[in-house]
């Protein structure tokens, strides 16, 4: 195991449950820890990026991000769904980054070098595996305060396609502002998460994917 992959192991080790815990409590303290990560990611927008459009741009995007993961917070069922969400964005990464690793086959675009075609597999694959984590996980966890929440079951078969097409949204957030990184010529957005870069760098992905996940609630596709 590398230094690199040991910090990083660490580092989500930190952050994951922190970000639970202020999620779960909800009102001023997830308040407080969003607009944290506002200040903090608008610092590093302003910080390595010099194109005001690229700036106005992924601030718009965090913004529209950071209103969404509020608003189904504030509701039990919407809540549980965040959840998985969240468990899916890091199956989908986590399963990218095996696949990429083990297998190592055809580069996939040069915006981002890293990331190949056995990757993006293994980021399919591995956001499958989020519905049965879901599904086995969840209900216990937060039977005491969201018993409504039970309700969902996540072996439906519209999760399925579902967890297809939003690691299709991570994968495609990530090769977004590596994107953008790339016309800045700059390898990570900080450095404020060993191992994971600045926090642009972490919720990547998952800035794109609580966006779609809203909208499809607001056009009833789920829960």
């Amino acid at each position: 195991m590398t230094e690199e992959l040991k910090k990083r192991i660490l580092t989500s080790l930190i952050i994951l449950p922190l970000s639970i815990f202020f999620i779960l409590k909800g009102g001023y303290f997830l308040l407080f820890f969003l607009l944290s990560i506002f200040f903090v990611a608008n610092y590093e927008l302003f910080s390595v990026f010099n194109k005001k459009a690229t700036i106005l741009l992924l601030d718009l995007i965090l913004i529209l991000s950071l209103y969404s993961i509020y608003y189904l917070a504030d509701d039990a069922v919407l809540l549980y769904l965040l959840l998985w969400v969240i468990i899916l964005v890091i199956c989908s990464d986590v399963g990218g980054y095996v696949f990429g690793k083990i297998f190592k086959w055809k580069k996939l675009t040069r915006i981002s070098p890293k990331k190949t075609l056995s990757g993006v597999l293994g980021s399919f694959v591995f956001s499958l595996f989020s519905i049965f984590i879901a599904n086995a996980i969840l209900p216990k966890a937060t039977a005491t305060f969201m018993p409504i929440a039970s309700l969902i079951n996540f072996l439906e078969p519209k999760f399925f396609f579902l967890a297809i097409i939003l690691s299709l949204v991570a994968q495609t957030g990530d090769l977004t502002i590596s994107y953008f990184k790339r016309i800045e010529k700059i390898k990570d957005t900080g450095k404020i998460l060993p191992g994971h870069g600045g926090i642009l760098d972490r919720i990547d992905g998952l800035m794109f994917v609580v966006i779609v996940a809203f909208i499809l609630i607001q056009i009833n596709i789920i829960p």
